[in-house]
């Protein structure tokens, strides 16, 4: 697929940081200037809790205002609505009452499977990127828009927009975007044409919110022996500009015990529809860890904390390993975050090893 590997001298110098931190971020239009990188000690920036920020909420997506209001949204164990909460604080999301701004329709497409919504402000107007499938093809998954005109998300009326077009007709959910250099781009997941695989992670130009551009590429494929445990996956992109590159994150393999998160960049001077401009990390860097009660991390986003400064990385997993039902039927995949520091060199340090 034309992704380039690290060279060995560059994979030896990220893998020993992620190494020394055995062990990501806020979407790109909130995030603003790119900051200088910073590190903390582990003792002042963990604070070894367990209870989750919120019970049941998979596939956890905060937006961050530009004055740092903070609202959130994720998928419900029903997986048949879509939900909004708002607060002033992370913390305070735990507790906020949750709204209900979208269900499902009775039958037809939009009527099953209702996975991964996320919220976006483009142009002054809310979009919401969800996937969904049938009710009597539930596995049909196509992503589709929801749009709401008034300043407050959580007011005003939320209108289905349509699905978004893309050249290829097949599996494909989770939808995220980014402004790099006045260009807003969509990332995705997608089986390709072959169907060889479940999904690969796809970026294109976002030309309008329903439309992306005649350039698809696939930047990431689950060819990796830890991308393809029960199910040959790249989905769940999350990005974020630091240091001179544009940093994303994905979930790869079953959404059980051995679902994990990988890594990809490319330089920011880059032609980021060039699959060669990308970047893998050979190994998970966030992955389950049973001494800290945590199976299946995953599908993250993130933020930026109260301080305007520390970039938190918000995300789901379970606290058990014995699955109560199938992945998809066990509902208890909860929304928890932690903080990201950076190396030296300008890499992100997910502390694998560390609670958050």
């Amino acid at each position: 697929m034309g992704i380039r590997y690290l060279q060995l001298k560059t994979l030896l110098q990220i893998t020993f940081v992620f190494i020394l931190s055995i062990g990501a971020w806020t979407p790109i239009s909130v995030l603003g200037e790119q900051r200088k990188s910073n590190s903390d000690s582990s003792k002042e920036i963990f604070s070894g809790k367990k209870k989750p920020l919120i019970w049941q909420r998979a596939d956890p997506w905060i937006h961050r205002t530009g004055k740092g209001h903070y609202y959130f949204t994720g998928s419900v164990p029903e997986f048949d609505r879509i939900i909004l909460r708002e607060s002033a604080t992370i913390e305070g999301l735990t507790d906020a009452q949750e709204q209900v701004i979208w269900r499902k329709a009775q039958s037809g497409p939009k009527s099953a499977n209702i996975w991964a919504p996320e919220l976006h402000r483009i142009n002054n107007i809310w979009y919401i990127y969800f996937a969904a499938g049938e009710i009597d093809d539930p596995f049909a998954i196509r992503m589709y828009v929801l749009k709401n005109s008034s300043a407050d998300p959580m007011e005003g009326s939320w209108t289905e927009l349509g699905k978004v077009k893309t050249s290829r007709d097949t599996f494909s959910l989770d939808a995220t975007s980014f402004i790099h250099r006045n260009k807003r781009y969509l990332i995705w997941a997608q089986q390709d044409n072959a169907r060889s695989y479940n999904s690969g992670l796809v970026i294109s130009e976002l030309i309008s919110p329903l439309e992306v551009g005649s350039r698809e590429v696939y930047i990431s494929e689950p060819l990796l022996s830890w991308e393809r445990q029960g199910y040959k996956v790249n989905e769940g992109a999350a990005v974020i500009k630091r240091n001179g590159k544009i940093f994303i994150t994905y979930s790869a393999s079953a959404t059980d015990h051995r679902y994990a998160i990988g890594l990809i960049w490319a330089n920011e001077n880059d032609d980021l529809l060039d699959s060669d401009s990308w970047h893998k990390l050979p190994e998970p860097i966030f992955t389950t860890n049973e001494s800290l009660i945590r199976f299946g991390p995953g599908h993250n986003s993130f933020t930026i904390a109260e301080d305007g400064e520390t970039d938190i990385m918000i995300y789901h997993a379970r606290d058990y390993y014995k699955l109560k039902g199938t992945p998809l039927t066990d509902g208890n995949r909860h929304t928890r975050y932690r903080t990201i520091t950076w190396s030296s060199d300008g890499y992100p340090e997910f502390h694998n090893g560390l609670d958050d």
